[in-house]
């Protein structure tokens, strides 16, 4: 781990199904959905597969760091995607990768959940469009937390206040502001988006089925283990996959449950990576492609989110795909571990190990940009959109590796001992676990 590196697949799964790329719509008439309470819907991303280290160069543009934790005394080595803020200059710290759009239409129970209906709403939001970040009009708040009303609509306030004025992708303004390369700086890490066909996926009936939550929101329902499969047919068939472009499997209201239980629900993102290019591994002598892609849901505004800006009223829209894009930026091979860590807002995920930079703080967000998109009441006549896109807050490196002070990334928007933020929201996440490092789970 000790020079800049890649990686070659690991843990892939041995035998991948034949999956047509294609397919036409079912005539069956819709079925009626089963219903499934608002306390059945936990929100839940995952990753896929992984990678080992290898120098290669046919994979995303990356750089490797390492940095010492002094809470446990290990120095832990990671790559993210983008130039090396700390050893680059000029034109060299400004990075475009391409990332390739697929959306997925996905039939259930004869009804269609299109990937392709949410594409415009897709690059029009701060993912790919231009945004001022220097502040944001609302802010999730804690509410009655732990019970509900928890994770609703608060006041926005100064974001980060060091690219105000700048016009940035989401991705973008939060590597800056992770390692205080904010401003006049040259650093940049941009997203060149390209549409691809869209493909179509028929769920049998044993693998997936309809649900519809207490608003009215139908949305798909399907086994994790057989659509993960899915998705690494699709990097193994796919004749346009390239290993330096990031690739980007696109749903509407589509999430997945396991355990072979239905209500055991709602994960709606994962990333990975592997050498899946044109049906398998190829021999590179060192220099094998590896490719990084991610599957998220756009999210309808009242699938997870309640009225009102109620509970999880920043868990709608690009929410989730700001998660999974964010998490593939920090750790584009899924092999970046750090000291375990645990925290009261996401205790579903556990006591991890990974540098899941979203994980700790899913369904916290805040609002940006103008959506014009899907911006009617649900079927039950609750309002839940607002006019807004809604990213995620994402943790930075400092707080996984416990540093205190925070000398790496953007200062907060008022003075602190720690100097440096631990998330991108900095002040306007209100909770105290995200404003000094992460604890351990004891």
């Amino acid at each position: 781990m000790a020079t800049a590196v890649s990686l070659v697949a690991a843990g892939l799964v041995s035998a991948i199904l034949t999956l047509p790329v294609s397919s036409t719509a079912s005539s069956a008439r819709p079925t009626e959905p089963a219903v499934i309470s608002y306390d059945q819907m936990q929100a839940l991303t995952t990753t896929i597969d992984g990678a080992q280290v290898l120098p290669t160069t046919r994979t995303v543009t990356h750089w490797f760091g390492s940095i010492f934790d002094p809470n446990n005394g290990v120095t832990y080595g990671y790559n993210m995607v983008g130039a090396d803020p700390n050893n680059c200059s000029g034109a060299e710290c400004d990075v475009t990768v391409t990332v390739d759009i697929i959306p997925v239409n996905v039939i259930v129970d004869g009804e269609s959940f299109n990937g392709s209906d949410v594409v415009d709403a897709t690059l029009a939001s701060p993912l790919f469009a231009l945004n001022d970040y220097g502040s944001a009009p609302f802010a999730t708040v804690p509410g009655a937390f732990p019970d509900e009303p928890f994770f609703i609509q608060g006041p926005g306030g100064v974001l980060s206040q060091n690219d105000a004025g700048n016009q940035l992708q989401l991705q973008d303004a939060t590597m800056r502001a992770q390692f205080n390369k904010t401003g006049s700086s040259s650093y940049h890490l941009r997203l060149n988006p390209v549409v691809r066909d869209a493909i179509t996926i028929v769920v049998p009936g044993p693998m997936g089925l309809m649900l519809q939550n207490p608003g009215g929101v139908r949305f798909a329902d399907i086994d994790i283990q057989w659509w993960k499969t899915r998705m690494q047919n699709l990097n193994a068939s796919l004749g346009y996959i390239d290993p330096t472009h990031l690739q980007i499997y696109l749903t509407r209201d589509v999430v997945l449950y396991s355990g072979n239980n239905p209500f055991n629900c709602c994960t709606f993102g994962f990333h990975g990576a592997g050498t899946f290019l044109h049906g398998g591994p190829e021999h590179g002598k060192g220099n094998q492609p590896v490719q990084t892609f991610l599957w998220a849901s756009y999210a309808t505004p009242g699938l997870f989110s309640r009225p009102d800006g109620g509970t999880y009223w920043a868990l709608q829209d690009i929410h989730g795909l700001s998660h999974e894009i964010a998490e593939w930026a920090d750790d584009p091979f899924v092999k970046n571990i750090v000291e375990p860590w645990l925290t009261a807002t996401a205790p579903f995920f556990g006591c991890s190990s990974l540098l899941e930079t979203g994980d700790p703080v899913v369904g916290i967000g805040f609002a940006l940009g103008t959506n014009i998109y899907f911006q009617d009441p649900t079927p039950f006549g609750f309002q839940c959109a607002d006019g807004y896109y809604h990213p995620e807050d994402e943790v930075f490196l400092p707080w996984f590796m416990r540093l205190a002070p925070n000398n790496i990334s953007e200062p907060t928007q008022s003075p602190s001992i720690n100097v440096g933020r631990y998330s991108l929201m900095g002040d306007l996440n209100l909770f105290q676990s995200f404003h000094e490092p992460a604890t351990g789970c004891d």
